[in-house]
């Protein structure tokens, strides 16, 4: 692993913690506290992306070595890493939960490539840090499979997320009450690579915002801007305001992403938000199978429905108002946080335009297909319908037979079939008359809708089937998975079962519908 060469600006240029050490404390005047992994009884690779080991120069065979495990499961440092989990803080369904910080999390150093990318590398799961509360700070192997799996699936989605390095099993038993029921048992623990150019997150600059600390405020937006955001120029408070408007358009464009694929996050808490507008934390997440606003994957917001799939643009900005609050001791007035706030809506809202253009194949979206499109959704949300399976069907649909048979596979109710197919029918002609006047040629047509609506998703059924086989000692599911989402958009040949419907066994099924965060 000679192609990694670090360069650790992060706590090279930022205020530590001067204590060593994983006890449990509260941290202040600091952005970091330098932690080391605790190590494992036996690590061993399980998976890996080649994508991102290419991406840090990593060769098949360093990879498949043993001193790629004994790294990457946190039994070894290579020379010029500098282990550390962050401190931060953040809103937790709402509420404001003061220093929570990398619990469970490690990074271990900034890597730069050879085209001078910029790549943290950090460990899930590696053991507790100061910030590890009364947890272990380890993960079992159902959820870091889930993560891993889903990290490169939402980037082959066209997704901005974080990435995964690898799958390193511990050797070890993890402990955990999935369901918080009060029946916890041991389970396989598991260690993900976590990469980005940075895991920054609103949370780490409303810790110290809410603490009065203004100065280290300033120090960490400084060197933000000087590391993650070099071409924004101007000083002051011109400057914190272009970059807090490019952080909300950042956020925009991946939550119109999620809405676009059907994802939900599932805990949107400030601590879980990226100021570089990826994806972060693959948690309690899912998938829209049948096609419900108000469905949310996480247990624990089983009640309020605060992170349900069809609030999520809402959520985006209720956490950048949080954000702004946080900001706002750095600038004179509101107006340039509030223009910022506006950018999000408005860059929203060209997304979500472009996104309706797209899935239903026109040139552009104008008043009257927005209207249409929260008519289709009403429909595919009374009827039931799968979201994936009706938009890759619309492509090839003759939107003229009456019959619906090209969305047969997309119906879970035929009961509901029934009752919505008359105004689904009427929807569909009226449809065909508005893509009819469209510009677009029918081959270009059909090319843009197929790169809107993907084929395959990681459903939440699918990455469970392939966490049961690991269980039992096959790792063919996950290597198979990730093979095929890798390719979302294109039909794979002998790779149906990986775009059907969710079968009713996986209805309320652990695991294939809503999970814990600890899953």
């Amino acid at each position: 692993m000679d192609a990694l060469r670090f360069d650790n600006r992060f706590v090279r240029e930022l205020p530590g913690d001067p204590e060593q050490g994983h006890r449990r404390r509260e941290v202040r005047g600091a952005l970091w506290s330098s932690t080391a992994p605790t190590p494992v009884a036996a690590p061993t690779l399980l998976a890996h992306s080649r994508e991102v080991a290419a991406l840090l120069g990593l060769d098949d065979a360093e990879v498949a070595s043993p001193a790629f495990a004994q790294v990457f499961g946190g039994n070894a440092l290579l020379q010029g890493m500098q282990p550390y989990a962050g401190n931060y803080g953040g809103h937790q369904f709402g509420n404001w939960a003061g220093q929570l910080g990398d619990g469970r999390a490690i990074t271990l150093g900034e890597a730069v490539n050879g085209r001078g990318e910029r790549w943290e590398l950090q460990l899930k799961g590696a053991g507790p840090t100061p910030y590890s509360r009364t947890a272990d700070g380890r993960a079992v192997l159902r959820s870091s499979i889930r993560e891993f799996l889903c990290s490169e699936a939402m980037h082959h989605l066209g997704v901005p997320t974080t990435r995964a390095l690898s799958l390193v099993g511990t050797g070890e038993p993890v402990v955990r009450d999935m369901f918080y029921d009060g029946h916890p048992k041991p389970e396989p623990g598991a260690i993900v690579c976590r990469v980005a150019p940075s895991f920054l997150r609103f949370g780490h600059y409303q810790l110290p915002a809410s603490r009065g600390d203004t100065d280290l405020l300033r120090t960490l937006v400084d060197f933000t801007i000087r590391r993650d955001f070099p071409h924004l120029s101007g000083e002051g408070e011109a400057l914190f305001a272009a970059w807090f408007a490019e952080v909300c358009e950042r956020t925009a464009v991946m939550v119109a992403h999620w809405m676009r694929v059907g994802f939900v996050h599932g805990v949107m808490n400030t601590d879980n938000m990226s100021v570089l507008g990826l994806t972060i934390d693959y948690g309690p997440y899912g998938w829209i199978d049948d096609y419900d606003p108000d469905w949310t994957p996480n247990t624990t917001d089983a009640q309020g429905r605060r992170y349900r799939f069809g609030w999520q643009p809402r959520v985006a900005g209720w956490n950048l108002s949080r954000f702004a609050q946080a900001l706002s001791p750095l600038f004179d007035g509101v107006e340039a946080l509030q223009e910022g706030l506006q950018r999000f809506a408005d860059a929203y809202a060209r997304a979500d335009r472009d996104n309706i253009a797209r899935k239903l194949g026109l040139s552009d979206c104008r008043d009257e297909d927005m209207e249409r499109m929260d008519t289709l959704q009403q429909l595919l949300a009374q009827g039931e319908i799968d979201m994936t399976l009706f938009f890759r069907a619309l492509i090839d649909a003759d939107p003229m037979d009456a019959s619906l048979a090209a969305f047969d596979d997309a119906f879970y109710d035929p009961a509901k079939r029934e009752a919505v197919a008359p105004a689904l029918r009427d929807w569909l002609v009226a449809y065909a008359r508005r893509r009819d006047e469209d510009a677009l040629d029918a081959a270009v047509r059909r090319e843009r809708m197929r790169l809107a609506n993907p084929r395959y998703v990681l459903r939440n059924y699918l990455a469970q089937q392939a966490i049961d086989a690991v269980e039992a000692g096959d790792l063919s599911g996950v290597h198979e998975l990730l093979e095929v989402m890798r390719r979302p958009y294109d039909d794979q040949p002998g790779r149906a079962r990986f775009a059907q419907r969710r079968p009713d066994w996986a209805r309320q099924r652990a695991g294939c519908s809503m999970l814990s965060c600890s899953s």
